[in-house]
């Protein structure tokens, strides 16, 4: 089993940045697949970003260019360092573990998931 716990969720106003961070614990190594998927409030899940256990990272387009993915593998966390935020980007955001490659638009396929972590951005 893998347990997935974020942190760094909050509340701010358009244009400013946030750090999410998802720490990993349990039967997890370098070779899993870590990702960010977010839903915001009657909207299905939407994968943010990935990044491949050999480093290779995919962006969701509409966040490419500000938000900034990354893993820490010896310590097994998972960042996601989000700049210029816009109020589009309001939305619960959990990160996700699979064995093997990752998909962006294939949440579906992620055997593990973290609880979630809120991120409001105003206008």
């Amino acid at each position: 089993q893998v347990q997935l716990v974020e942190s760094g969720g909050g509340s701010v106003q358009a244009g400013g940045s946030l750090r999410l961070s998802c720490a990993a614990s349990g039967a997890i190594d370098s070779t899993y697949c870590l990702a960010w998927f977010r839903q915001a409030p009657g909207e299905g899940r939407e994968g943010v970003a990935y990044v491949e256990r050999d480093g290779d990272i995919e962006y969701l387009p509409s966040v490419k260019g500000r938000f900034a993915i990354s893993r820490d593998n010896d310590k097994h966390i998972l960042f996601l360092q989000m700049n210029n935020l816009k109020p589009s980007d309001t939305a619960t955001y959990t990160c996700a573990a699979r064995r093997g490659f990752c998909y962006l638009y294939s949440p579906e396929n992620y055997e593990y998931w973290g609880m979630g972590t809120q991120v409001t951005v105003s206008s």
